[in-house]
């Protein structure tokens, strides 16, 4: 029985989202395959945090796409956002750490796009007076993306509950970007 690609990747996001130093022989056990297929699939662990990279931001425009973000107000745009990406949060916080990621063009251009959206939406929630407007646009996306990434680290670690997280991120991060007369 042969195991798909794509059921490969999401073994190993999962393994690498609570051990990011796993090694490929421990991937290869946890997906139920030998190292010389893991191989066959991924030439070394390079070539695997490639494939993961690219997972990873489908994942996150699948959940845009789920999200509707372009629809209603944008504050519950963004807690339909956070819904759909804190279940992926773990998986983040490992591609998060992952530096090589940000050096190559494909991740580079598929992050952009992801940053354009959540951006076009955080703008839209400031120009509607929903998000404060002294909090940039740029910095509203990165503390989005380090709240779940913290998330993620915390579900991992036994903190946070997992049905928690994104209730709590969105608390977090909306009771600090409100605009203070919509609190």
């Amino acid at each position: 029985m042969s195991v798909p690609r794509e059921q490969i990747l999401k073994t190993a996001a999962e393994l690498l989202s609570r051990r990011a130093t796993a090694s490929m022989d421990e991937i290869a056990r946890s997906a139920g395959i030998s190292r010389a297929t893991l191989h066959r699939h991924f030439a070394g662990r390079e070539a695997l945090v490639a494939a993961l990279g690219d997972l990873g931001i489908r994942q996150i425009e699948e959940g845009l796409d789920a999200a509707r973000i372009d629809e209603g107000d944008p504050a519950e745009a963004l807690r339909r956002l956070i819904d759909e990406i804190t279940a992926v949060a773990g998986f983040l916080a490992f591609l998060y750490g992952e530096n090589e990621l940000y050096e190559s063009d494909p991740m580079v251009a598929g992050w952009a796009r992801v940053d354009a959206r959540v951006g076009a939406l955080l703008k839209r929630g400031r120009e509607e007076g929903v998000l404060r407007g002294d909090l940039s646009t740029a910095w509203l996306v990165d503390a989005l993306f380090a709240l779940v990434a913290a998330s993620g680290w915390s579900v991992q670690d036994g903190r946070l509950a997992r049905r928690d997280a994104s209730r709590v991120v969105a608390e977090l991060l909306l009771g600090g970007a409100l605009e203070r007369s919509a609190r």
